[in-house]
């Protein structure tokens, strides 16, 4: 699974993991398209090393007010990232089986307000909110034995 961690200096989900993605820009009619382009631009990578395979479903988000509408695709291992110096700290690749592992319920704190919710803590990685949602999601459609 290739995910980002977004720059500590952005002004919205500042330091958070997240999948590659992005609003939908004037002229896209498919979002097919929009997650293509925005995987290019945020981590390098081309349109033409992905297989997409399905989607998820669709996931709000609860600080933004936004339904993310996540696909999955498919790319050969081995590719050399290349980050979006605006937006991208760091491009991360996890296998599933450590995902699945890493996988609990915690308590946090996001300003000031204390809930528990869905994590996934890999090293020093924090994965929560719609990304932890959405890799449950992705979780729950592979079967164990591909990962």
């Amino acid at each position: 699974v290739v995910l980002t961690r977004r720059r500590d200096d952005l002004r919205r989900h500042a330091g958070e993991i997240s999948f590659p993605g992005g609003r939908q820009d004037d002229g896209e009619s498919d979002l097919r398209d929009t997650a293509l382009r925005e995987a290019e631009e945020e981590i390098g990578l081309p349109v033409s090393a992905v297989r997409l395979v399905g989607a998820l479903t669709p996931t709000p988000t609860i600080a933004t007010n936004y339904a993310v509408y996540p696909f999955v695709g498919l790319i050969e291992p081995g590719h050399e990232w290349t980050a979006s110096e605006a937006e991208v700290a760091q491009v991360l690749e996890f296998p599933l089986a450590v995902l699945r592992a890493s996988f609990g319920r915690r308590r946090l704190v996001r300003r000031g307000v204390p809930f528990r919710t869905d994590t996934y803590v890999v090293d020093d990685h924090l994965i929560w909110g719609a990304t932890a949602r959405m890799l449950t999601d992705l979780l729950d459609r592979v079967p164990r034995d591909l990962g």
